[in-house]
């Protein structure tokens, strides 16, 4: 027993911190077309090597090669190009409002707006989505109307939330956006749930589920998984790796010891790794799930291997946890840069129309901004109703609640 070694614990820690030079030489990245593409309905013990790879379609000339590429039209990728920028300008403007006061909370998606606009292409617009708090672009994408977003964020009387929410917490029925959450990883089995009532019923909708790497680490994810497998639901499971969650690393996870996108081995069923920041590859892949689970061949881990740009919200300082200009060492870039070289690699764009499109979206946000704010915003204007408080909580209002709405008078 004298010569048993001492344990000693392993503390996963992340390649740089404030104050170092940016690394990502942990980041194996294949050559773009070198993954294969297999049959929709392949059995998933046979593909396990792609949950180890990196689906990519943009080479560093930005050209797109390999089988994965999914030869999309060019008004189609200057549409997908736009939603991306739109997202971006409505994430800079109501930034800036939260800074100024205008409302309590604001999450960006800045460097993450293909892993979910991709989708709004890839998937039937009837198809469920339930979303964590990044898929605004998604929401945009499906044609809900800015304007809407805006009240939302600024909590004023024409808030569909009524000021119940947080702020980016956004829903929609019509659109088949389900409630975001700030419990995180409820959305999950969420989707597994709806997606084996929609298989049971006989129906023909998918349903579509994004997380971050860090809820992995949740039961929520594991009991989602297993049911998914069981059930062969047709879902389709998204883990955004964008490397950090509000101050953690993406390895205290357990993405230093294996890729997420390996989760699915143990389940049974496909785990595909994607570049997130490549519109191309993330839509191939999207449309390769949604044709496997329509098929009733299953559900599909996809783990978009991408980089949070920005704070986690504006509740959160970055430059606390990791070096300052660690979005610009990103290896795989910025998505919508890579788009726009692409198109313009096949004489489809210019960095003038670029320009012209990108003042467009400027444009667009500040107008809604200001038809939004003479509304109401949190330091003033119209607010909801403290009466709202009451409704759409009961089918039948209690002769309590009613007693109490009375002697509130509203």
């Amino acid at each position: 027993m004298k010569n048993t070694p001492t344990l000693s614990l392993h503390i996963p820690e992340p390649e740089a911190r404030p104050g170092d030079e940016a690394s990502f030489d942990r980041s194996a990245l294949p050559p773009a077309g070198s993954v294969p593409r297999p049959p929709t309905d392949v059995c998933a013990t046979t593909i396990r090597d792609l949950s180890f790879s990196l689906i990519r379609v943009l080479d560093e000339d930005f050209k797109a090669v390999g089988p994965w590429n999914p030869r999309l039209s060019p008004d189609v990728m200057r549409s997908a190009l736009r939603y991306m920028m739109m997202t971006r300008a409505y994430d800079e403007r109501m930034y800036r409002a939260q800074r100024q006061g205008k409302t309590s909370f604001y999450m960006k998606s800045t460097g993450e707006e293909a892993t979910n606009i991709a989708y709004a292409f890839a998937l039937h617009r009837d198809d469920m989505c339930f979303p964590a708090y990044r898929q605004q672009g998604l929401l945009l994408a499906r044609g809900y109307p800015m304007l809407t977003m805006m009240n939302q964020v600024y909590s004023n009387a024409h808030d569909p939330g009524k000021g119940r929410n947080l702020p980016v917490m956004y829903s929609s029925r019509e659109h088949s956006f389900f409630t975001i959450s700030g419990n995180l990883g409820t959305q999950f089995p969420q989707a597994v749930g709806w997606a084996m009532a929609s298989a049971y019923k006989g129906d023909t909708r998918i349903a579509a589920s994004w997380i971050g790497e860090g809820t992995t680490a949740e039961g929520d994810f594991h009991q989602a998984m297993n049911f998914a497998a069981v059930y062969r639901a047709p879902v389709i499971l998204n883990v955004v790796n964008n490397q950090w969650a509000i101050s953690s690393f993406q390895g205290i996870a357990g993405g230093e010891a294996s890729t997420f996108a390996s989760r699915a081995i143990g389940y049974g069923f496909p785990g595909l790794r994607v570049d997130g920041n490549d519109f191309l590859a993330v839509y191939a892949v999207a449309e390769w799930a949604a044709e496997r689970a329509r098929n009733n061949h299953g559900p599909t881990l996809v783990e978009l291997y991408t980089y949070r740009g920005e704070g986690h919200s504006t509740s959160d300082d970055p430059s606390r946890y990791r070096p300052s200009d660690e979005w610009k060492a990103w290896p795989l870039g910025d998505p919508i840069e890579r788009l726009k070289r692409h198109l313009i690699g096949l004489d489809e764009w210019s960095d003038e129309k670029h320009a012209a499109l990108g003042q467009e979206m400027a444009d667009l946000v500040r107008d809604t901004q200001k038809e939004a704010e003479a509304v109401g915003t949190l330091q003033g204007g119209e607010q909801p109703s403290p009466g709202t408080m009451f409704e759409d909580v009961f089918e039948e209002t209690p002769w309590h609640i009613r007693r109490q709405r009375q002697q509130m008078g509203v």
